[in-house]
């Protein structure tokens, strides 16, 4: 039973805390381009990549980063739909208020995928010391 107590502080450590965890050691490889910056926060999970915009690509992300599943997502597949760009269909909303720009949030973005990355692969170390 302790170890069972022991996997439940882990796990709420891990969860509670992700703002606090490590930043998984992912690699950033910027290029140079004179292209409009276009985001795309695109997954290529068998490539281990995530394309953040036309200049920017996250590499290194380990499989089981990818397994750990929040419903039918990765956390870090919720991450990359939840900071798309979504133009507002009311054209009054358009106008008057200021849209969200992913370049904005940025290396906020970045910052967040390589703890939730952290948060995802511990998670699962957790949950396959556990007996089914």
């Amino acid at each position: 039973f302790s170890q069972w107590v022991n996997w439940g502080k882990q796990l709420m450590d891990l969860h509670l805390n992700y703002e606090k965890a490590k930043k998984y050691k992912l690699k950033q490889v910027d290029i140079e381009t004179n292209k409009l910056n276009k985001p795309k926060l695109k997954a290529d999970k068998e490539a281990g990549k995530i394309y953040l915009d036309q200049t920017t690509t996250l590499q290194g992300i380990p499989a089981s980063a990818w397994d750990y599943k929040l419903g039918n997502r990765s956390a870090l597949e919720w991450i990359l739909d939840q900071y798309k760009e979504k133009k507002p269909r009311d054209k009054t909303i358009a106008e008057k208020f200021n849209t969200y720009r992913f370049a904005d949030y940025k290396e906020h973005v970045i910052d967040l995928l390589k703890r939730v990355c952290t948060v995802s692969v511990e998670t699962l170390k957790i949950i396959e010391e556990m007996p089914e």
